[in-house]
């Protein structure tokens, strides 16, 4: 297998171009892992290589899974992940396409200011798919209607199932978290239904676990509306939601970085309060017992 010119990039390809260093060793290699999906052991040395970026084309698979300590196939699959046939053929590309060292002048940034420009240029897609607040605004009266609410999310979701959790027992007036897997998870769905649920809001985050999915499956089947946000409008998860709001994760650190979701659930919670008519009422009496609690530091 081959690899074509060009690389297809995803959400994070504004953090490599123009100003923001496009033509230095660091901007060239993080462009290149841009739109595929890495296993946390592959962004390990994805990472490696953008911190040694102008020594790598240099480097042995053994030396470089030295540097980022991984083992010297784990470098091959890396290689072959990006569409390599193998770590020669990635080293070759890299001494072809290696660029020279920046200029002084150059408004060079490194990868932890490109994981942060990333992040700014998911969160500008996403307000521009929020042009359109139809969904959101038919996700808030779903998630409104619904008693109780059941909110699901495991792993990677799992903050921010509890997030928006949290905030949301503010102003609905029962609200069920479903952070943990396990046996236990489809009876909480079940009991949910028989207790009234019509809706479930679920975050799902890569990399996506099959319990999400099931879970999702027998939410629908017992006759839930799913409302999902997810990381893409592609995600395994979209075959089983009724409702699905994408917000793209960053992929330049060794973990995914999820700005963009955390703030579209900030969004919905404000679009499910816009139909929860005592959520004012709620917030005030909440306010005056903190404050008659001295809950909070002042």
């Amino acid at each position: 297998m081959s690899r074509t010119s060009g690389t297809s990039g995803t959400g994070a390809t504004g953090a490599t171009g123009g100003a923001n260093g496009a033509d230095s060793p660091a901007a060239r290699l993080q462009a290149l892992f841009e739109g595929h999906r890495l296993t946390p052991t592959q962004r390990r040395i994805a990472h490696s290589m953008v911190r040694r970026a102008p020594e790598v084309p240099f480097l042995s698979s053994v030396e470089l899974a030295e540097l980022a300590g991984v083992s010297q196939p784990s470098v091959t699959r890396f290689a072959v992940a990006l569409g390599f046939d193998g770590y020669p053929a990635l080293r070759r590309h890299l001494r072809e396409v290696a660029p020279a060292e920046p200029d002084a002048g150059t408004d060079y940034r490194n990868e932890y200011q490109q994981a942060v420009a990333a992040e700014i240029e998911n969160l500008r897609h996403l307000a521009e798919v929020l042009a359109d607040p139809g969904p959101v605004g038919e996700a808030g009266r779903l998630l409104a209607g619904s008693r109780p609410l059941p909110v699901l999310g495991l792993r990677a979701a799992a903050a921010q199932a509890h997030g928006f959790a949290y905030f949301a027992a503010k102003v609905h007036p029962d609200v069920r978290l479903l952070n943990e897997g396990g046996t236990m998870l489809h009876d909480r769905v079940d009991a949910a239904v028989r207790a009234g649920a019509t809706a479930l809001l679920c975050f799902a985050l890569p990399r996506h676990p099959r319990e999400v999915v099931d879970a999702l499956t027998h939410a629908k089947e017992a006759g839930l509306m799913v409302v999902t946000v997810a990381d893409s409008a592609f995600a395994p998860v979209a075959k089983v939601s009724d409702l699905l709001l994408p917000a793209a994760v960053g992929t330049g650190l060794a973990f995914d970085t999820a700005c963009a979701p955390m703030l579209l659930g900030r969004v919905l919670l404000e679009a499910m309060c816009d139909d929860l008519p005592d959520a004012q009422a709620r917030l005030e009496e909440f306010d005056t017992e903190a404050a008659a609690r001295g809950l909070f530091v002042e």
